[in-house]
């Protein structure tokens, strides 16, 4: 029997997710944990952030060191300290730096791992209320879904946006007007809340975080996650609060490092762009 072509894909989709809530400045965190998830894709990278009173989006195609990194080379120093990041396998629309993740707009942000089965669908419905397309990707109708339902509650906003979607996701997001909270949904797609002193993360995998911390939550599908530095609230479809049972992961970094490069698809040149890292942080005091 031949394997349905969708269930198929979405065993192929790896696209690596990260977010930071805390007090350090984000942007080498976010950096530093995408490097860990590159074998979840590598067709471009991006990062957005709360800088002042917007969200600011830096993305490239290409590889981190060849895209996303040399570009922040050239970027003024971010003093953010809440932000999301995603490294991508493309799947709808070409790998370009237009189809990269972060999309949305001045009021919305967000990353997505998984395939939206009925973008097209959502697609029309938005533009007939009036919005524009500028990539080829399923995630931007939910980006401009969010931004259509947003009426000032972002849980409410988030319950009734992923309602109407259908097919698999790991969605990171933030809104402009909570600065410094971000969320996260899952529908299949894997995703975890990392918690550690003063400071949250998100990942796809628990290696991208596990050199800040050991702790973190598993979001399970249907759950909606909202997170500050002082911890997380999860909710379920019907935004009644779900009390969750704090993990620890017990490997080592370096067990979790072999684990990870075993795990690199025969693109990858397997660089873990340390040097590059370590002079792009120094150089912007990001640590």
């Amino acid at each position: 029997m031949a394997a349905h072509p969708v269930k198929e894909r979405r065993n192929k989709i790896m696209c690596g997710i990260v977010g930071y809530v805390g007090a350090k400045e984000c942007t080498a965190i976010l950096v530093n944990s995408l490097t860990k998830l590159e074998y979840r894709g590598y067709d471009s990278a991006g990062i957005a952030v709360f800088e002042g009173d917007r969200i600011k989006t830096v993305k490239a195609k290409g590889k981190l060191k060849e895209g996303l990194i040399k570009k922040l080379e050239n970027e003024p120093h971010f003093t953010a300290t809440a932000g999301i990041g995603h490294t991508r396998w493309a799947t709808h629309g070409e790998p370009s730096d237009i189809n990269s993740h972060p999309i949305g707009n001045g009021r919305v942000s967000i990353v997505h791992n998984g395939i939206i089965e009925n973008y097209r669908k959502l697609k029309e419905f938005l533009i007939s209320k009036g919005y524009g397309f500028e990539s080829q990707t399923d995630t931007e109708a939910v980006a401009k879904l969010l931004d259509y339902n947003y009426d000032g509650d972002p849980i409410d906003t988030i319950i009734r946006t992923i309602a109407d979607i259908e097919g698999a996701y790991s969605l990171g997001i933030m809104f402009r007007e909570h600065k410094n909270r971000i969320f996260a949904a899952r529908k299949e797609s894997p995703l975890i809340v990392g918690k550690g002193n003063g400071e949250m993360f998100i990942a796809s995998d628990v290696t991208a975080i596990i050199e800040y911390t050991r702790e973190y939550y598993l979001l399970e599908p249907g759950e909606v996650a909202d997170i500050t530095a002082d911890g997380v609230t999860f909710y379920d479809m019907h935004k009644n609060v779900i009390e969750k049972e704090l993990q620890v992961a017990t490997w080592d970094v370096s067990a979790a490092e072999k684990g990870r490069y075993a795990r690199r698809t025969q693109k990858d040149d397997k660089s873990p762009y340390q040097e590059r890292l370590t002079r792009l942080f120094r150089m912007r005091s990001y640590r």
